[in-house]
């Protein structure tokens, strides 16, 4: 048998999957609920906290609880690997055109705001293991935050670390400001030079950080997922290795395996 704040939240659940309260409208205040359901208080706050691990509703200090609205979906697969380096050598107007996150997200580069951050560090242990260099040795870390301009936060946030001795043989790869790059990683590394052989990605699913939950916007019960990927060049050296965080109620990771035919 449903428990009285069970149906509380059924009800409320029902009335905002029907339109009676659209996203982004606020819900009648608690006093006003109390009374139309004939419950508590506390039984009331036990079926919003229900709406809002949904991601259904939010509840902002002060103000009240808020239907949410849908994020924006992203449908990340391993096909983007081969779609950037078929780009990777394409003249500057098609780069430019569009680029990985607008392929994920069906958005336009209009619809999109990029931020990127470097930083020159020197590899930590695990890090130098990763890149098979030395330890202490430079290394260019580069950070991105892109965020639908209908969002206040980012898609993910990716770290990604190239060893400094790559990176410095063209000037502009150390520059943040030219950023978004059009083409993306592969064509910065073709400039000098490089070419993409094979891409390693491991994804990890774990709770989120207290920064993360404030910086992604999650909502309470939201996990995210974390992507290690290592791009090798033609001759099997480590060129870069990026973490990528996704949250779990933006990202739909999809993995397609083309298989050789007999």
């Amino acid at each position: 048998m449903a428990k009285r704040y069970e149906k509380v939240s059924d009800d409320l659940r029902r009335r905002i999957e029907s339109g009676e309260y659209a996203p982004g409208d606020r819900l009648p205040a608690e006093t006003t609920l109390v009374t139309e359901y004939k419950v508590s208080l506390p039984t009331l706050r036990q079926a919003l906290a229900g709406l809002q691990t949904e991601g259904l509703i939010e509840k902002r200090h002060g103000r009240g609880n808020f239907v949410r609205k849908p994020r924006q979906r992203v449908e990340r697969s391993n096909l983007r690997h081969q779609w950037e380096k078929d780009r990777a050598r394409a003249d500057l107007r098609e780069r430019s055109s569009t680029g990985a996150t607008e392929r994920d997200t069906s958005l336009t580069i209009k619809q999109l705001a990029f931020h990127a951050e470097y930083e020159q560090i020197e590899a930590s242990g695990e890090l130098a293991a990763a890149l098979n260099i030395e330890p202490g040795a430079a290394v260019l870390r580069r950070t991105y935050r892109t965020r639908s301009v209908d969002e206040d936060e980012p898609l993910n946030v990716a770290r990604s670390y190239i060893p400094y001795e790559i990176v410095e043989k063209n000037p502009d790869l150390l520059d943040a400001s030219q950023e978004p790059w059009p083409g993306g990683t592969m064509n910065q590394l073709h400039t000098v030079g490089i070419e993409i052989d094979r891409v390693e990605e491991v994804v990890t699913a774990r709770p989120p950080t207290s920064e993360e939950i404030e910086e992604l916007g999650l909502m309470p019960g939201v996990a995210v997922m974390d992507v290690r990927k290592t791009l090798y060049d033609i001759s099997g050296r480590i060129v870069e290795v990026a973490d990528v965080v996704l949250p779990g109620d933006h990202y739909v990771v999809k993995c397609v395996t083309p298989l050789e035919r007999w």
